[in-house]
């Protein structure tokens, strides 16, 4: 149960994978199918042996499909497993009810949104393939690939693969040639500290290398804010403290409290309108997202400069 796509696939293979005497599975969405057949799917064969169904959305069942689930859940016939995914939420929260009631294990696949769970699910990822990543490479690579838990669990694969030793911040810039330095968040970091001529060097290379001009602006965008919400965090509260107010991890916060020299909360205003601007023509009011970005960064360290 959960909107972790990534993570209800590996929790749906696992339990496929327990249940291979049950036969093959198969997989079936739940918003298509019509009343009955769930019992025809779960049916003995004629020729024995198990049944495997991995009923997908089950969120978007229709409500008599739903009480055949319920039904089947109470009373599964023998040698049959059923794997339902659900995506949580207020939709189908009757179903979750039911079967909750009858206390039908749950593998609970939360959403990661937050960039202390992304660290944390990398270290995982690396624990699992017996290697040791450095805080730096960690950070790196979320630089380098961005939040998409996929590609991030696919770049841990291929790095704990194709290098050895330790995973630090220049094994990871190594590995990628290049990509880990020109990020939305690293070009944002350039920008809000003032240094535009690194700031305008890496966005060219991103927009060369292929990261697309929306992620650029996620990133831009989320370096300004941070800026205004951690500059008006009480001074003597720790990182710690800040962190979980912001929802940032505290090596980041410490580094934004470095950036916030020269800034003031007009700045920080002046530069978050900038970022908007930017965006919008980034997503079709503009003719060239490459120039847009050049416009909105050149105002953000203008704004830090005049604050």
């Amino acid at each position: 149960m959960g909107e972790e796509e990534l993570l209800v696939d590996r929790a749906v293979a696992r339990l496929v994978a327990a249940a291979q005497d049950a036969g093959t599975a198969q997989h079936v969405p739940a918003a298509g199918l019509r009343p009955g057949e769930l019992a025809t799917l779960t049916a003995p064969s004629l020729f024995g042996g198990g049944c495997l169904v991995v009923l997908h959305g089950t969120e978007d069942a229709a409500k008599n499909v739903a009480d055949e689930i319920i039904a089947i859940a109470a009373d599964p016939p023998p040698e049959v497993v059923l794997v339902l995914t659900h995506a949580g939420g207020a939709k189908g929260k009757a179903l979750l009810a039911a079967l909750g009631k009858q206390g039908v294990p749950t593998v609970d696949c939360p959403k990661i949104t937050r960039m202390g769970e992304r660290m944390q699910f990398i270290r995982s990822e690396f624990r699992t393939a017996h290697r040791t990543a450095e805080d730096s490479g960690v950070r790196a690579l979320l630089d380098a690939v961005g939040s998409d838990l996929r590609e991030l669990a696919a770049a841990c694969a291929q790095l704990a693969a194709d290098t050895t030793g330790v995973i630090d911040q220049s094994v990871v810039a190594r590995y990628y040639r290049g990509r880990a330095e020109a990020s939305g968040f690293t070009i944002a970091d350039r920008a809000v500290e003032g240094r535009l001529a690194e700031a305008l060097e890496l966005l060219r290379w991103a927009l060369a290398v292929g990261v697309s001009p929306v992620l650029i602006t996620s990133g831009l965008a989320q370096g300004v804010r941070l800026l205004g919400r951690v500059g008006s965090a009480s001074r003597g509260q720790p990182d710690a403290v800040v962190a979980a107010e912001v929802g940032a991890p505290p090596w980041k916060i410490d580094r934004v409290r470095q950036q916030l020299r020269g800034w003031t909360p007009e700045g920080v205003a002046r530069a978050l309108a900038a970022v908007a601007q930017a965006d919008a023509q980034v997503k079709g009011e503009g003719t060239s997202a490459g120039y847009a970005l050049e416009v909105a960064i050149q105002e953000i360290v203008g704004s830090r400069a005049r604050g």
